[in-house]
């Protein structure tokens, strides 16, 4: 019997039945070949159902395949020429048809990485250690919908070693489009993706900016020029503009001070134990516009809103965000940053369950396919409830 044929009685001796088989024919459809659909099958049960490390050889023993599928597994994710964008783009709207989604928001992974051959990697300050760590950057873009996040797309950042060594970029099979670019640009990298899918649904992007290496004006007015609503978590130091006929120039942290007119809102906040607890959220009582950028439009007219959070027991400072949603109320939509708690759970359990980390190749093309395999894994388990799926996140850490 053929591994093909081994990959087919496997399939129809443990398969999941009939979600399996739709979630295949749905999210693989634009895999034209059915070998390479076998091999999405073999891949994605083998992430869901294996232990440990999830490595072509490791996944060949989970599904109890010839040790020749090891070897075909890790053919299909480094070799097999296929192009992952149109299957995360099927991987989204099954999403966003399954579930009722609030908000896109998008996490950084940090793969840890020895050596200086795999695709992407450099040198990088932990921001909580300080120490120089060796790794790969991804930011990932999340679909948040019902009490999960999940991931639909990614992309890799490069430092500007991998942008000028064409040597290494040509033994990677890197794009000649890709080339090293600062953290925000990812983020509306994938902004335009959504925005260029009409059937992908226009939710407000929740986002953290606080950690963004680059300017967050620049990210805010990237939006704006997208027409999508936002709420994002920005620095005290972030400028605003208040006044429309001479506008004067200030921070947010200076303009949530309290002589300028605020608004208190108290608002109920579940806690990890259970409890939920009153937190006080100031908002400005007037809107606010962003600096006009050099390439004008949208951002330097459209109005925002500023909220201040303040922890009630003073032992963390403020935190402020920014938001489009002027006609909402606080607690609307400060509702929507949950999102951020839901975010963590799905990275850890993507690094916990998923294989994030495991990628054994060196090229771009192959790292892009494992992505998307275990995003394919994540969001069939907790779609469709396979055993052994993590519990949802808890509501408690909105903020």
């Amino acid at each position: 019997m053929s591994t093909i044929e081994v990959l087919e009685t496997a399939a129809t001796a443990a398969d999941e039945g009939g979600p399996m088989q739709a979630f295949l024919e749905d999210v693989f459809g634009p895999l034209h070949r059915a070998e390479q659909r076998r091999w999405a099958r073999a891949y994605l049960r083998g992430l869901i159902h294996g232990s440990g490390r999830k490595t072509p050889r490791r996944m060949a023993r989970t599904e109890l395949l010839p040790p020749a599928a090891a070897h075909g597994l890790h053919q299909f994710i480094n070799a097999s020429p296929w192009d992952w964008e149109p299957v995360r783009r099927r991987l989204a709207l099954r999403v966003a048809a399954s579930t009722v989604p609030y908000a896109w928001t998008v996490a950084e992974l940090v793969i840890p990485k020895r050596g200086e051959h795999s695709v992407g990697v450099h040198h990088r300050r932990d921001a909580t250690t300080g120490r120089a760590v060796n790794c790969q950057r991804a930011v990932g873009l999340f679909l948040a919908a019902d009490a999960h996040c999940f991931p639909v797309d990614w992309s890799l950042v490069l430092d500007g070693a991998w942008s000028r060594d064409r040597q290494r970029r040509r033994r990677a099979r890197i794009p000649e489009t890709e080339i090293a670019r600062p953290y925000g640009a990812h983020v509306l990298d994938h902004a335009a993706g959504v925005a260029s899918q009409p059937r992908l649904p226009r939710l407000p992007w929740v986002l953290d900016l606080t950690w963004c290496d680059d300017d967050a004006s620049g990210v805010l007015a990237g939006l704006a020029r997208h027409r999508f609503d936002l709420v994002c978590e920005v620095d005290p130091g972030q400028i605003v503009l208040t006044g429309h006929r001479t506008p004067s120039v200030i921070t947010v942290g200076e303009l949530m001070e309290p002589r300028h007119t605020r608004q208190a809102h108290v608002m109920a906040r579940q806690t990890a134990d259970g409890p939920s607890r009153a937190v006080r959220v100031h908002v400005y009582a007037a809107t606010v516009r962003l600096p006009r950028r050099r390439t004008g439009g949208e951002d330097g007219a459209r109005a925002y809103r500023v909220l201040e959070w303040t922890d009630p027991e003073g032992r963390r400072p403020a935190r402020y965000w920014i938001t489009s949603l002027v006609d909402r109320s606080p607690e609307e939509t400060m509702s929507l940053v949950r999102s951020r708690a839901g975010v963590r759970s799905a990275v850890a359990t993507l690094r916990e369950r998923f294989g994030v980390l495991d990628f054994e190749g060196r090229s771009f093309p192959g790292w892009h396919h494992h992505m998307t395999m275990t995003s394919a894994a994540y969001v069939y388990q907790h779609l469709h409830g396979v055993p052994g799926a993590l519990p949802t996140a808890p509501a408690a850490a909105a903020n």
